[in-house]
């Protein structure tokens, strides 16, 4: 995946489009409490309200607005040799 397309950046861009009028700012960050994923809060401000988004670090380097799956128990089935 090329992490350059899902910066945090390239993302704050994307989906609030801040101007020098209007910046976005972060708000909060933290990790989470279930799996200590760091994730970002990002606030902008707009004449008909504010509003903020939500990114989450995925393990591939990329942010995200969905937070990444988490990971559970597995059982495998291998065939033995005969």
């Amino acid at each position: 995946m090329n992490t350059g397309e899902k910066s945090l950046r390239v993302l704050v861009d994307k989906w609030l489009a801040p101007t020098p009028a209007m910046p976005a700012r972060i708000s909060r960050f933290s990790r989470t409490r279930m799996n200590r994923r760091r994730y970002v809060c990002v606030e902008v401000s707009r004449p008909t309200g504010s509003f903020a988004i939500f990114f989450f670090w995925h393990d591939d380097g990329s942010w995200c607005v969905f937070p990444p799956a988490v990971e559970r128990p597995t059982m495998h089935a291998y065939q033995r040799a005969a």
